[in-house]
């Protein structure tokens, strides 16, 4: 009897287990829509078994649900791809189920086009990188190992009042000017270095372990905003120097990359992308592409008294005079600096 008993128990606990085990889920999400829309997720179980508790993350933090069902409206988001992620609480046992979703903007982007206001000479040897105004003159960066400078430039004659040249195994990216310091990316070796705006004498240097690579930068007054080369924007702690946070750029068809050079005006973050010869304009707040200035006759303009290697030397370097409302671009390699404005179609 004592036997029969055991496997009795044996036989139930083996049958408890194996009832546990055949849970079987599927997490349905929408995978494409737009912003400001509503996304539902839903967990289910293929047989309609009981559950003790779901917990619903996206991006890693948790959000509100109901029972098995949990929606959000995409303007928390902002455009991109999301993770979702789904702990199932059942007798005895735990399961995490995954899935994603992508959001694109809800509207395509304003086209511009642009008027020529000024030109000015650019050293043709500036392989341009960063370009900002900053109190009546323009800082600038150069690029290429054993070529890298920081420049102080006058705006009207294109003369370099000062340079410093970067240690020749960093090939230099983007900066930014904030509370008088200068903040200089490099490409590839995940660093960064500051300097002091007067004296060109470097303070310090930061690294960065999120973002694959250094490309363009900027600031708005409280955080440096950096790309990448992918289609994020990484937001800095201007203290710290770390990433805090990122946004997705997004047209309303597809994901933004090869963004590079960055500038802000008021409250949008205007960027080169790379070999395009275009300028995006991006919400700070969502990574919606809210704009494309198309600046390719920009680039013909110049080729009509340089020629300009393809692909390598294209349009770079975004700089904005806020007090005078002056727009200023560049190139690689470019011999004119232009003031432009651009124009709504």
């Amino acid at each position: 009897m004592k036997k029969i008993a055991v496997l009795i128990s044996f036989l139930a606990t083996f049958s408890f287990t194996s009832c546990n085990d055949d849970y079987k889920f599927t997490l349905d999400v929408t995978k494409k829509t737009t912003l400001n829309s509503l996304v539902t997720i839903t967990l289910k179980e293929k047989n309609n078994k009981p559950l003790d508790e779901v917990q619903f993350f996206i991006n890693g933090k948790e959000i509100s649900a109901n029972g098995n069902s949990a929606t959000i409206n995409t303007a928390q988001l902002g455009v991109g791809k999301h993770a979702v992620s789904v702990l199932a609480f059942y007798p005895g046992k735990t399961k995490k189920e995954n899935n994603s979703f992508e959001v694109l903007a809800d509207k395509a982007p304003a086209i511009y086009s642009y008027e020529i206001i000024n030109s000015f000479p650019h050293d043709k040897k500036a392989y341009t990188q960063g370009l900002e105004y900053h109190k009546g003159f323009l800082y600038e960066t150069t690029g290429r190992k054993g070529q890298s400078t920081l420049r102080k430039v006058e705006i009207k004659t294109g003369k370099v009042l000062k340079k410093i040249n970067l240690d020749k195994k960093y090939f230099g990216e983007g900066m930014t000017i904030l509370n008088n310091k200068i903040y200089w990316l490099t490409w590839q070796a995940k660093k960064g270095f500051v300097y002091d705006l007067e004296t060109f004498k470097q303070d310090k240097e930061f690294t960065y372990n999120k973002s694959q690579e250094g490309w363009g930068l900027t600031n708005n007054g409280t955080e440096l905003i950096k790309s990448d080369g992918s289609n994020k924007i990484w937001f800095l702690d201007s203290e710290t120097l770390s990433e805090k946070k990122s946004i997705q750029v997004y047209t309303n068809k597809y994901a933004l990359d090869n963004l590079n050079e960055l500038e802000l005006i008021e409250d949008k973050i205007y960027a080169n992308k790379y070999q395009q010869n275009v300028i995006v304009i991006i919400d700070i707040k969502t990574g919606v592409v809210l704009g494309v200035a198309n600046l390719s006759n920009l680039k013909k303009e110049m080729e009509k008294t340089q020629k300009l290697v393809p692909e390598d030397e294209v349009l770079n370097g975004i700089a904005f005079d806020k007090e005078n409302n002056r727009l200023f671009v560049t190139g690689k390699n470019w011999a004119k600096l232009f003031e432009i404005k651009l124009i709504k179609k």
